[in-house]
């Protein structure tokens, strides 16, 4: 058996986040992947924390690619890309609009060699348009979406009190929605023999993971229920031994109510005129909540409350830290934590695959390369001899160096 995306060769010019997680995840799934490294380096290899040489952040979405270091500014350098792009499968990139195309890497450029090419292209607002310039963040592009909107609606919107969420959703679902994009192109290519150039656009990526946005967009919110008034979708409460747990969906929702009821048992409660309504249980609140954590701290066991909770309906999940997930036995029993050489003796932990196959055989975890640690490899493949690879590195074409913060070798 062999990986899924097995004898896939992808050249990857991405950087930070968005695109190596959509590489990382190719790679992962067995693609070949290449990438190429600006002399400066990518900008996620400062992401703290380091283990001796290496940022753990740039490790989750960079191991197991191989890398090539390259100034573009070279011609010698653009012909080395060039070299690699016409044995291409897929191409992906997330720079500015426009920026490859002026290193003659376009997709109008590689298709001319490599019709065959399924080209990706991940911005904030798309190749096209009034916005593609734009400069684009995970925190600008959640705002732009409506994303912030709705925290500092739920959360209260005095700006002491407004936070942007701290996770990069924008830059994680464009990475695997360029993921999908890629598959699909190699679908399309495999009926056609044809690649083509797929737009993935941030914001739009936004847009089509709101589950609610056919509502906001229609500006009929939820019909009164819970999240219009402002009620917290899923409380949180506190077991006897200090542990903290959420409970799916509010019970201002007027079907979740029936159900807590009748999770707690508790078929008094909808005979009280003050929990008659949606708009009466957000009202009132805090008085519901507290019923529902009395009811918790009659439990002393988790597995017990579970089995009470899901008999009604309704799902629990125990407030864990990422590091006490990996800890426990779903873990394990998943292989949710895979270990990574550190290049320095060691291993960090990362996390594993999130799928798994009947009929393929995933790749182990990859090394992570230091800057331009695949000069020689990846340009042996390609013909060059060692005396012109040397006169590469002598000229400045080639980069490589073995720490973020080190000097060139």
């Amino acid at each position: 058996m062999s990986a899924p995306l097995s004898g896939i060769r992808v050249v990857d010019f991405t950087r930070v986040l968005a695109g190596p997680h959509c590489t990382k995840t190719l790679r992962d799934l067995g693609a070949d992947v290449i990438k190429i490294e600006p002399p400066a380096g990518d900008v996620g290899r400062a992401g703290v924390p380091y283990v001796d040489n290496m940022s753990l952040y740039f490790v989750q979405q960079n191991a197991g690619k191989r890398n090539i270091s390259l100034d573009l500014n070279y011609p010698e350098a653009r012909e080395v890309v060039k070299e690699l792009c016409r044995s291409a499968d897929v191409i992906v990139e997330n720079f500015r609009p426009g920026t490859l195309a002026r290193f003659g890497l376009g997709f109008e450029d590689i298709v001319q060699t490599n019709p065959r090419a399924v080209y990706v292209s991940m911005s904030g607002y798309g190749q096209s348009g009034p916005w593609r310039n734009r400069p684009a963040f995970a925190p600008t592009v959640q705002a732009e979406t409506g994303l912030t909107a709705i925290n500092v609606d739920h959360y209260g919107d005095a700006l002491a009190d407004v936070r942007n969420d701290s996770c990069s959703h924008a830059d994680v679902y464009t990475g695997l929605q360029g993921v999908i994009a890629v598959l699909a192109g190699l679908q399309h290519r495999e009926r056609t023999g044809r690649g083509q150039h797929v737009d993935v656009s941030m914001a739009a990526t936004m847009l089509s993971a709101n589950e609610r946005a056919g509502a906001l967009m229609s500006g009929l919110e939820t019909n009164g229920e819970p999240y219009a008034l402002g009620a917290p979708e899923s409380p949180i409460f506190e077991l006897p031994d200090g542990r903290r747990l959420t409970i799916a969906s509010s019970p201002v929702f007027t079907p979740t109510f029936l159900s807590y009821c009748a999770m707690m048992r508790r078929t008094d409660l909808l005979k009280r005129p003050e929990y008659a309504t949606p708009e009466l249980r957000a009202q009132n609140l805090k008085p519901l909540l507290d019923e529902v954590r009395a009811w918790i701290l009659t439990f002393s066991d988790l597995d017990e409350l579970q089995a009470q909770v899901s008999e009604a309906g309704l799902a629990i999940g125990v407030v864990r830290t990422t590091a006490e997930l990996a800890e426990s036995e779903w873990a394990a029993h998943w292989g949710a934590v895979v270990e990574v050489d550190d290049r320095n003796g060691g291993r960090l932990r990362m996390p594993g695959a999130p799928w798994r196959f009947g009929d393929a055989v995933l790749p182990a975890p990859g090394l992570p390369y230091f800057q331009g640690e695949s000069n020689e490899d990846i340009l042996h493949e390609l013909g060059w001899n060692p005396a012109d690879i040397d006169s590469l590195r002598a000229s400045g074409v080639l980069r490589s160096r073995r720490s973020a913060a080190g000097a060139f070798d």
